[in-house]
C-alpha cells in the first residue's frame, strides 16, 4: 500500500485519490474510515481541558486534531518558526460538514460550474483553467475565525483551538474576475456565491455555502487555486480547486469548489447569517457575556503578531544575546513596524523585519534581547499595519470567539 503521506506527490498526472483504500489499515465507523491515526501521543494547549491528540492525516505530518468528524487540525506552533511559508503537510484544516473531506476526488473528471446572473453558463474543468486562462499566484494568510478560540475569558462554545489555526501559503490558480467576464455577468448581480462538493451527513443540515459582494469578486485579487506551494492542493485543503480570499478569514475560502452562482441578491444561507456573524462596531466585541444588538458578517482580518521562537517558561543565558524571532500580518495592508518589549510594556524596541512576500503574506521580524541579569522576563509584541491599525493589550471579546488578536505575551527565565 503506498504512503498516504506521498501522495501529493504527483502532481498534474494525479487522477484519484481514494480514501478507503488509502486508509485500509485504519478503523471504520458505520462502513465509513475514521479519521485518526493508530497511535495518537498528546499535546497540552495552554488553556483548560487542552490535552488533545497529535494525529497523523494523509499528506500531513503529526497536527492537532481538534475534532475527528469534521476534521479540525491545528498546526503546531513550533511550525511558524521554521519559515514564513507554512509547508502543504503542516497546514491546518478545518471542515464544518460531517461528510467531509470527499473521500474521492478525480480530477480529470471534475468540472467547476458558473451559472445564475450570467450571459454564459460555463462548464470548466482543471485543464480548462490552466489553459484558458492566465495564471496568477500571490503569498496569503489564511486564518480561521476561530483562531485561538480556547484563550476566550470566559469561554465560548466552539473548537478550542490555540494559535495554530492559520497558515501562510503561495497560492497559484485563476483570478475569479477572469472567470466571472469571460461568463458574462448580468448589469443586476449583487453577490457571488460558493458551493464545494463536500456534502452534509443528515439533509436538514445546511449545506456549506459563502457569498461575496460583486464588487469583492470582481476586484481582481480572489483567485481559485489549483496549486499551493509549487504542488497540487493537499485533499484536505481543498483539492482539485479553492477558493482563496487574499486577506480575508478563511471561512470565504471554499474548498473543493465546484459551483459559482452569481445572484441578484444577498444571501443569506446559513453559513453567511446566522453563522460567521461578528459585532456591527469598530472593535467588533462587546463585554463578556452581554449579545451584540447589531452584527455583520466577519471579513478582513486584523493585525496580528506572534513571537514563535521562544514560547512560556522557556529558559535563556543571561550576559548573552538572544535572537528573539516571530511574525506578524494583516487584512492586506501590510505590515509598518513590529515592537517589542522584554520589560511587560515599560519600553517598547522597533524590531527588524524580513522579506516583504506581499501584504498578504506572513512578515518575518527579528530582535536582540540581552538580559544583563538572573531573573522573569516578561516579552510582548505589537504589530501596527501601514494605516494605523495595531493591537489591543487587553483581549476583546465576543460570543462566537473570533478575531482575537491580543498582544501575546511570553514569559522566558534567564540563567
Amino acid at each position: 500500500m503506498p504512503n498516504p503521506s506521498n501522495l501529493n506527490r504527483s502532481l498534474p498526472n494525479r487522477r484519484r485519490f481514494i480514501w478507503t483504500t488509502s486508509l485500509a489499515g485504519l478503523a471504520g465507523w458505520v462502513g465509513r474510515p475514521v479519521w485518526r491515526a493508530l497511535a495518537e501521543p498528546t499535546v497540552t494547549l495552554p488553556f483548560e481541558n487542552g490535552e488533545r491528540p497529535l494525529v497523523k492525516y494523509p499528506q500531513k505530518r503529526p497536527l492537532i486534531r481538534i475534532t475527528t468528524r469534521p476534521p479540525q487540525l491545528e498546526t503546531p506552533f513550533e511550525v511558524f518558526n521554521e519559515s514564513v511559508i507554512t509547508p502543504n503537510d503542516a497546514f491546518f484544516v478545518r471542515y464544518h460538514l460531517s461528510e467531509s473531506p470527499p473521500l474521492e476526488v478525480d480530477a480529470d473528471t471534475f468540472r467547476l460550474e458558473v451559472k445564475g446572473k450570467v450571459n454564459s453558463r460555463l462548464v470548466l474543468s482543471i485543464a480548462d483553467l490552466k489553459s484558458m486562462f492566465d495564471p496568477v499566484d500571490v503569498v496569503a494568510v489564511n486564518q480561521c475565525s476561530g483562531n485561538s478560540r480556547g484563550f476566550f475569558q470566559p469561554r465560548v462554545a466552539g473548537g478550542q483551538m490555540g494559535n495554530g489555526a492559520m497558515g501562510n501559503a503561495r497560492w497559484k490558480g485563476v483570478r475569479l474576475k477572469a472567470i466571472l467576464e469571460r461568463a458574462g455577468v448580468d448589469t443586476s448581480a449583487r453577490q457571488v456565491t460558493f458551493n464545494g462538493i463536500d456534502r452534509p451527513l443528515v439533509e436538514k443540515t445546511p449545506d456549506y455555502v459563502k457569498a461575496l459582494e460583486i464588487e469583492h469578486a470582481l476586484d481582481g485579487e480572489v483567485m481559485l487555486a489549483y496549486e499551493m506551494n509549487g504542488q497540487a492542493l493537499p485533499v484536505l485543503n481543498g483539492y482539485p480547486l479553492r477558493l482563496v480570499v487574499p486577506g480575508y478569514y478563511g471561512t470565504y475560502w471554499v474548498k473543493h469548489v465546484n459551483g459559482i452562482t452569481v445572484i441578484d441578491a444577498a444571501f443569506n444561507g446559513y453559513w453567511m447569517n446566522p453563522a460567521y456573524r461578528i459585532p456591527d462596531n469598530p472593535c467588533a466585541c462587546v463585554e463578556p457575556g452581554m449579545t451584540p444588538k447589531k452584527t455583520v458578517p466577519i471579513n478582513r482580518l486584523n493585525v496580528r503578531s506572534f513571537i514563535t521562537s521562544l514560547k512560556d517558561g522557556d529558559r535563556i543565558r543571561s550576559g548573552q544575546t538572544t535572537l528573539v524571532r516571530g511574525i506578524a500580518f494583516d487584512g492586506g495592508y501590510g505590515i509598518r513596524e513590529v515592537l517589542f518589549t522584554d520589560d511587560g510594556g515599560l519600553s517598547w524596541r522597533e524590531a527588524e523585519l524580513s522579506e516583504d512576500l506581499g501584504k498578504y503574506s506572513f512578515r518575518a521580524w527579528q530582535i536582540a534581547f540581552s538580559p544583563k541579569q538572573a531573573g522573569s522576563f516578561e516579552l510582548k509584541v505589537k504589530a501596527t499595519n501601514r494605516v494605523g491599525q495595531s493591537q489591543p493589550i487587553e483581549p476583546l471579546w465576543n460570543p462566537a470567539g473570533y478575531m482575537r488578536n491580543v498582544m501575546e505575551t511570553v514569559r522566558v527565565i534567564a540563567v
